[in-house]
Protein backbone atom coordinates (compact mmCIF):
# COMPACT_ATOMS: atom_id res chain seq x y z
CA UNK A 1 0.00 0.00 0.00
CA UNK A 2 1.25 3.53 -0.72
CA UNK A 3 2.11 5.54 2.33
CA UNK A 4 -0.40 8.22 3.29
CA UNK A 5 0.35 11.73 2.02
CA UNK A 6 1.93 14.00 4.64
CA UNK A 7 -0.30 16.53 6.36
CA UNK A 8 -0.15 19.88 4.59
CA UNK A 9 -0.15 22.93 6.79
CA UNK A 10 -2.68 25.68 6.07
CA UNK A 11 -1.76 28.60 3.83
CA UNK A 12 -0.54 31.31 6.20
CA UNK A 13 -2.11 34.68 5.36
CA UNK A 14 -1.33 38.22 6.45
CA UNK A 15 -4.40 40.39 5.87
CA UNK A 16 -3.72 44.10 5.36
CA UNK A 17 -6.96 46.10 5.48
CA UNK A 18 -7.66 49.33 7.36
CA UNK A 19 -11.45 49.03 7.51
CA UNK A 20 -12.35 46.87 10.52
CA UNK A 21 -15.70 45.58 9.21
CA UNK A 22 -14.20 44.58 5.86
CA UNK A 23 -11.23 42.93 7.56
CA UNK A 24 -13.51 41.01 9.91
CA UNK A 25 -15.66 39.73 7.04
CA UNK A 26 -12.61 38.61 5.08
CA UNK A 27 -11.12 36.85 8.13
CA UNK A 28 -14.36 34.98 8.80
CA UNK A 29 -14.59 33.90 5.15
CA UNK A 30 -10.99 32.70 4.96
CA UNK A 31 -10.88 30.91 8.29
CA UNK A 32 -13.97 28.81 7.62
CA UNK A 33 -11.66 26.80 5.35
CA UNK A 34 -9.25 24.49 7.24
CA UNK A 35 -6.55 24.99 4.60
CA UNK A 36 -6.42 28.77 5.12
CA UNK A 37 -5.16 30.55 8.25
CA UNK A 38 -4.99 34.28 8.93
CA UNK A 39 -1.87 34.59 11.07
CA UNK A 40 -1.94 38.38 11.46
CA UNK A 41 -3.90 41.49 10.56
CA UNK A 42 -2.43 44.89 9.72
CA UNK A 43 -3.99 48.24 8.88
CA UNK A 44 -1.08 50.07 7.25
CA UNK A 45 1.94 49.53 5.01
CA UNK A 46 4.29 49.99 7.97
CA UNK A 47 2.47 47.36 10.03
CA UNK A 48 2.37 45.01 7.04
CA UNK A 49 6.15 45.19 6.71
CA UNK A 50 6.64 44.54 10.43
CA UNK A 51 4.18 41.63 10.45
CA UNK A 52 5.70 40.11 7.32
CA UNK A 53 9.12 40.13 8.96
CA UNK A 54 7.67 38.63 12.16
CA UNK A 55 5.27 36.02 10.74
CA UNK A 56 6.78 35.15 7.34
CA UNK A 57 3.36 34.49 5.74
CA UNK A 58 2.82 32.54 2.53
CA UNK A 59 0.39 35.15 1.16
CA UNK A 60 -0.04 38.83 1.92
CA UNK A 61 -3.59 39.85 1.04
CA UNK A 62 -3.21 43.61 0.79
CA UNK A 63 -5.64 46.44 0.24
CA UNK A 64 -4.38 48.85 -2.39
CA UNK A 65 -5.27 52.09 -0.61
CA UNK A 66 -3.93 52.31 2.93
CA UNK A 67 -3.54 55.29 5.29
CA UNK A 68 0.22 55.50 4.76
CA UNK A 69 0.52 54.58 1.09
CA UNK A 70 -0.32 52.49 -1.94
CA UNK A 71 -0.18 48.73 -1.36
CA UNK A 72 1.20 48.18 -4.86
CA UNK A 73 4.25 50.29 -4.02
CA UNK A 74 4.95 48.05 -1.01
CA UNK A 75 5.20 44.80 -2.99
CA UNK A 76 8.95 45.04 -3.59
CA UNK A 77 9.63 45.82 0.09
CA UNK A 78 7.51 42.86 1.24
CA UNK A 79 9.31 40.50 -1.12
CA UNK A 80 12.67 41.83 0.02
CA UNK A 81 11.77 40.71 3.55
CA UNK A 82 10.41 37.29 2.51
CA UNK A 83 11.42 36.46 -1.08
CA UNK A 84 8.90 33.63 -1.45
CA UNK A 85 5.92 35.62 -0.18
CA UNK A 86 3.03 36.01 -2.61
CA UNK A 87 1.33 39.41 -2.57
CA UNK A 88 -2.28 39.60 -3.77
CA UNK A 89 -3.66 43.13 -4.04
CA UNK A 90 -7.30 43.88 -3.22
CA UNK A 91 -8.84 46.95 -4.82
CA UNK A 92 -12.24 48.62 -4.83
CA UNK A 93 -11.69 49.40 -8.51
CA UNK A 94 -8.97 48.40 -10.92
CA UNK A 95 -7.44 49.25 -14.26
CA UNK A 96 -4.98 47.68 -16.64
CA UNK A 97 -2.26 50.12 -15.70
CA UNK A 98 -2.54 49.35 -11.97
CA UNK A 99 -2.65 45.61 -12.68
CA UNK A 100 0.43 45.97 -14.88
CA UNK A 101 2.25 47.69 -12.01
CA UNK A 102 1.33 44.76 -9.76
CA UNK A 103 2.78 42.29 -12.24
CA UNK A 104 5.89 44.36 -12.97
CA UNK A 105 6.77 44.66 -9.27
CA UNK A 106 6.45 40.94 -8.63
CA UNK A 107 2.92 40.83 -7.24
CA UNK A 108 0.84 37.67 -7.50
CA UNK A 109 -2.26 39.39 -8.80
CA UNK A 110 -5.04 41.91 -8.32
CA UNK A 111 -8.57 41.06 -7.24
CA UNK A 112 -11.50 43.46 -7.19
CA UNK A 113 -13.41 43.47 -3.90
CA UNK A 114 -16.70 43.26 -5.76
CA UNK A 115 -15.85 39.75 -6.97
CA UNK A 116 -16.98 38.19 -3.69
CA UNK A 117 -15.55 36.14 -0.85
CA UNK A 118 -15.73 32.74 -2.57
CA UNK A 119 -13.55 33.97 -5.39
CA UNK A 120 -11.22 35.53 -2.84
CA UNK A 121 -10.72 32.18 -1.10
CA UNK A 122 -10.00 30.46 -4.41
CA UNK A 123 -7.60 33.22 -5.46
CA UNK A 124 -5.61 32.93 -2.22
CA UNK A 125 -5.21 29.19 -2.79
CA UNK A 126 -4.15 29.73 -6.39
CA UNK A 127 -1.50 32.36 -5.62
CA UNK A 128 -0.19 30.21 -2.75
CA UNK A 129 0.24 27.42 -5.31
CA UNK A 130 2.30 29.71 -7.53
CA UNK A 131 -0.33 31.02 -9.95
CA UNK A 132 -0.86 34.66 -10.90
CA UNK A 133 -4.46 35.82 -10.54
CA UNK A 134 -6.13 38.89 -12.00
CA UNK A 135 -9.84 39.69 -11.99
CA UNK A 136 -11.44 39.12 -15.37
CA UNK A 137 -12.39 42.81 -15.35
CA UNK A 138 -8.74 43.82 -15.89
CA UNK A 139 -7.12 40.67 -17.30
CA UNK A 140 -7.38 41.54 -21.00
CA UNK A 141 -6.18 45.07 -20.40
CA UNK A 142 -3.18 44.07 -18.32
CA UNK A 143 -2.05 41.50 -20.88
CA UNK A 144 -2.19 44.15 -23.58
CA UNK A 145 -0.16 46.58 -21.54
CA UNK A 146 2.45 44.05 -20.48
CA UNK A 147 2.99 43.00 -24.09
CA UNK A 148 3.12 46.62 -25.25
CA UNK A 149 -0.01 46.42 -27.38
CA UNK A 150 -2.02 48.82 -25.23
CA UNK A 151 -0.31 51.85 -23.71
CA UNK A 152 -1.53 52.86 -20.29
CA UNK A 153 -3.66 55.92 -19.66
CA UNK A 154 -1.31 58.86 -19.19
CA UNK A 155 1.65 57.08 -20.79
CA UNK A 156 2.09 60.02 -23.19
CA UNK A 157 2.25 62.71 -20.50
CA UNK A 158 5.44 64.75 -20.67
CA UNK A 159 7.55 65.21 -17.50
CA UNK A 160 6.21 68.77 -17.18
CA UNK A 161 2.62 67.56 -17.55
CA UNK A 162 3.24 64.92 -14.88
CA UNK A 163 4.45 67.67 -12.56
CA UNK A 164 1.27 69.63 -13.28
CA UNK A 165 -0.83 66.53 -12.61
CA UNK A 166 0.94 65.97 -9.31
CA UNK A 167 0.14 69.53 -8.26
CA UNK A 168 -3.48 69.09 -9.34
CA UNK A 169 -3.56 66.06 -7.07
CA UNK A 170 -2.47 68.30 -4.20
CA UNK A 171 -5.42 70.58 -4.87
CA UNK A 172 -3.42 73.44 -6.38
CA UNK A 173 -5.08 76.04 -8.61
CA UNK A 174 -3.85 76.77 -12.13
CA UNK A 175 -2.23 79.99 -10.88
CA UNK A 176 -0.43 78.11 -8.10
CA UNK A 177 0.68 75.41 -10.56
CA UNK A 178 2.09 78.07 -12.89
CA UNK A 179 3.98 79.67 -10.02
CA UNK A 180 5.31 76.34 -8.76
CA UNK A 181 6.50 75.38 -12.25
CA UNK A 182 8.00 78.82 -12.80
CA UNK A 183 6.02 79.49 -15.98
CA UNK A 184 3.59 82.14 -17.19
CA UNK A 185 -0.07 81.67 -16.30
CA UNK A 186 -1.02 80.93 -19.93
CA UNK A 187 1.69 78.27 -20.11
CA UNK A 188 0.45 76.73 -16.87
CA UNK A 189 -3.08 76.67 -18.26
CA UNK A 190 -1.79 74.92 -21.37
CA UNK A 191 -0.05 72.25 -19.30
CA UNK A 192 -3.23 71.60 -17.31
CA UNK A 193 -5.37 71.52 -20.45
CA UNK A 194 -3.08 68.95 -22.09
CA UNK A 195 -3.25 66.82 -18.95
CA UNK A 196 -7.05 66.84 -19.18
CA UNK A 197 -6.99 65.99 -22.88
CA UNK A 198 -4.53 63.13 -22.50
CA UNK A 199 -6.47 61.63 -19.59
CA UNK A 200 -9.81 62.08 -21.34
CA UNK A 201 -11.09 64.23 -18.48
CA UNK A 202 -13.62 67.06 -18.66
CA UNK A 203 -12.51 68.77 -15.46
CA UNK A 204 -9.53 69.00 -13.16
CA UNK A 205 -11.38 66.95 -10.53
CA UNK A 206 -12.11 64.22 -13.06
CA UNK A 207 -8.46 64.25 -14.16
CA UNK A 208 -7.33 63.66 -10.57
CA UNK A 209 -9.92 60.88 -10.14
CA UNK A 210 -8.74 59.13 -13.31
CA UNK A 211 -5.09 59.57 -12.34
CA UNK A 212 -5.68 58.01 -8.92
CA UNK A 213 -7.60 55.09 -10.44
CA UNK A 214 -4.83 54.48 -12.97
CA UNK A 215 -2.09 54.63 -10.37
CA UNK A 216 -0.59 57.90 -11.68
CA UNK A 217 -1.12 59.54 -8.30
CA UNK A 218 -0.82 58.14 -4.78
Amino acid sequence: MPSPSPHRRPVRILLVEDHDMVAEAICLALERSPDLQVVARAASVASALADTRRCEPDVVLMDRRLPDGDGVNAIADLRALVPDVRVLILAAEGSGSVAARVAETGGAGLLLKARGLRELEDSVRRVAAGETVFSQDVLGDVLGRLTGRAPGVGANLTPREREALGLLGEGRTTAEISEELGVALNTGRNHVQRVLEKLGARSQLEAVTIARREGLLE
